[in-house]
């Protein structure tokens, strides 16, 4: 049995109750927000390559949801419950690239985060965070960047000055641990009433259909009044989970999608005219395998989709060069093949928005890929 004095002196309830907001420095008027989609987003069941001759037959069921989905242009569709996303891809504010990946080629999620999060070539390699390191590109000063998240993310992690709330140096709890707690404090009316308070807190992050996406929506508010006022954030990452359908896609990345949009909805309502100013980017560890599996999902694959949102982006448009769906096309037989790096894309999104020369932001940025040009013309 759990005995609930020697969980508190474990300090398990200061786990549940970490602030989950870490910041660090920058100085700039432009906002940049880093969106990660942990899990393993199915880029194909967000931007859908409808034009392609193999699609349909490609991706069986999952299809379907894409027959009246709006069109982005001749080859893709944006996934129809992502309506706020569709108008800002009409006033030219969204971005979408596809077939896009980073240097990992397996199909780990804590290996491919790492890649992504540390902008080396495998997992592990480096062990600071990509979007630390912009920090030390950009002019220092007193404004602060955030991170919505239980603890400062690999992303933000490295030498440039980044304080936090108390984040909890310990690792998440399960959740059935945590069902198991608040059963056990549903006699206590205080602990009880703290427990509560600390679950709310932690579904801002957990996956963005929770609540019917009012969570989504509460962490797009929560981040945009961080962002907002002329001495608070400038950089921010928000992370998300709930990405890895494996089971039952299409309810479950048509509910995810409704959350992320959502989301970025109540972001841009709440920095209001600072959106003109403002650069979302929205990326995954990887994608998922082209074919359905048998239980409604897909499994881990390479290559995926990627955004870019915002006032500040060149948008009205899908950067894709397209490999095709066909089975002479697939990476291993089996997955989207990746025809774009991340990295590059990452880089040369960063390098406009900010005003640094693209060499310099790919080398600080990603200092492993050398060689490797960022894509420009972004902004």
């Amino acid at each position: 049995m759990l005995d609930r004095r020697a969980f508190l002196g474990a300090g398990a309830l200061a786990l549940a109750l970490a602030p989950r907001m870490a910041f660090a420095k920058a100085e700039t008027d432009k906002r940049f927000i880093f969106i990660i989609q942990r899990g393993a987003a199915d880029g194909m069941g967000i931007v859908a390559p409808v034009g392609d001759p193999a699609f349909v037959g490609a991706r069986g069921d999952l299809a379907a949801d894409f027959a009246s989905a709006p069109k982005l242009d001749g080859m893709f569709a944006l996934h129809p419950t992502m309506t706020a996303l569709q108008g800002l891809y009409g006033r030219k504010q969204a971005l979408f690239a596809h077939a896009v990946a980073s240097p990992y080629r397996d199909r780990s999620h804590f290996d491919g985060q790492n890649v992504l999060e540390s902008g080396g070539l495998s997992a592990y390699q480096v062990k600071d965070g990509w979007l630390n390191r912009l920090l030390g590109v950009l002019p220092p000063t007193e404004a602060k960047a955030i991170a919505v998240s239980a603890t400062v993310p690999l992303a933000l992690r490295g030498k440039h000055d980044v304080s936090s709330y108390a984040p909890s140096n310990l690792p998440q709890a399960s959740d059935d641990l945590m069902q198991r707690v608040a059963m056990l404090y549903q006699g206590d009316a205080q602990l009880h009433g703290l427990w509560s308070e600390a679950m709310s807190t932690r579904e801002l992050t957990s996956d963005l259909a929770a609540g019917g996406g009012a969570n989504a929506v509460a962490t797009g508010a929560l981040a945009a009044r961080l962002l907002a006022p002329a001495n608070g954030a400038r950089i921010a990452m928000i992370e998300t989970g709930g990405w890895d359908t494996h089971t039952q896609q299409r309810q479950r990345l048509g509910a995810q999608l409704k959350g992320l949009d959502g989301m970025i909805g109540a972001l841009q309502a709440g920095l209001g005219p600072l959106w003109s100013d403002t650069m979302v980017l929205v990326a995954t560890e990887f994608g998922r395998t082209v074919a359905v599996n048998g239980t409604g999902g897909t499994d881990h694959g390479t290559g995926s989709s990627a955004m870019l949102l915002g006032g500040a982006v060149r948008g009205g448009r899908v950067l894709a060069d397209w490999p095709g769906l066909q089975a002479a096309a697939l990476f291993e037989g089996r997955d989207l093949k990746p025809t774009l790096q991340l990295d590059a894309f990452i880089a040369g999104a960063v390098a406009g928005h900010f005003s640094v020369e693209p060499a310099r932001a790919m080398a600080a940025l990603f200092p492993l890929s050398k060689g490797t040009k960022a894509v420009d013309g972004l902004v």
